[in-house]
This record gives C-alpha cells, sequence and structure tokens, in this order.
C-alpha cells in the first residue's frame, strides 16, 4: 500500500504563489507516474498537472499550463506542484495521486488511471 500526503496549501492573493508537496510513505513511488488533480466546490475532479515515474515526461491541463510546474524527486519520494500567477478559479482542494500499474511512456490525465489518492489540501485565491 501506498500512502500519500499533501501539504502546502493555504490562502493566497491572485498572482501568489505556493508550492505543494505530496510525500509518499509505505512503498517507493519511483516507479510510479505522479499526478495532481484538482476540485473546485460543486464541480468534478480535474486533471491538473502529470510526471512520469523518470522526471522525464510532463503533462498539463491548458488552464495551467505556463503557470505550474510539477516535478518530483524519487530520493525523497515526494511530487511537488509549484504554482505561479495563481488565479481565484484555481482555488480547490488539491489531490496527490500515483498511477501504479501504468506501462506508458507518459503520465495519464485519467482519474480511472490513478490508484492511490492522498487526502486532499485546501487552496485559496482571493481576488
Amino acid at each position: 500500500q501506498v500512502q500519500l500526503v499533501e501539504s502546502g496549501g493555504g490562502l493566497v492573493q491572485t498572482g501568489g504563489s505556493l508550492r505543494l508537496s505530496c510525500a509518499a510513505s509505505g512503498r517507493t513511488v519511483s516507479r510510479y507516474h505522479m499526478g495532481w488533480f484538482r476540485q473546485a466546490p460543486g464541480k468534478e475532479r480535474e486533471f491538473v498537472a502529470g510526471i512520469s515515474w523518470s522526471g522525464g515526461n510532463t503533462r498539463y491541463a491548458d488552464s495551467v499550463k505556463g503557470r505550474f510546474i510539477i516535478s518530483r524527486d524519487n530520493a525523497k519520494n515526494t511530487v511537488y506542484l509549484q504554482m505561479n500567477s495563481l488565479k481565484p478559479e484555481d482555488t480547490a482542494v488539491y489531490y496527490c495521486a500515483a498511477d501504479s500499474k501504468s506501462l506508458a511512456l507518459n503520465p495519464s490525465s485519467l482519474i480511472g488511471r490513478y490508484d492511490y489518492w492522498g487526502q486532499g489540501t485546501q487552496v485559496t485565491v482571493s481576488s
């Protein structure tokens, strides 16, 4: 089993930055693709960013491209999401997820592909 714990959320003004962390325990995630998703009130959970197990391939939702950066440190069993130029529409609970079964080169954007999830961290961007 893999346990994922997100941290780094909080309240920030429009244009500000936050760095989310996702620490994995129970098993190394160094061979898993990892993803960040978010869910705003009254909306479905959506893909934000994904990173391949090696860190060599990344993908982003169009809404965050150019503003967010996903990275990972396999030695620390940790994944990060650097969020810059934050907007009120970025307000959501952010979830970290692990895809332990993928044989693809690139991380998936599909929620159903991820089999381990964290509890989420709240990000609120004030206008």
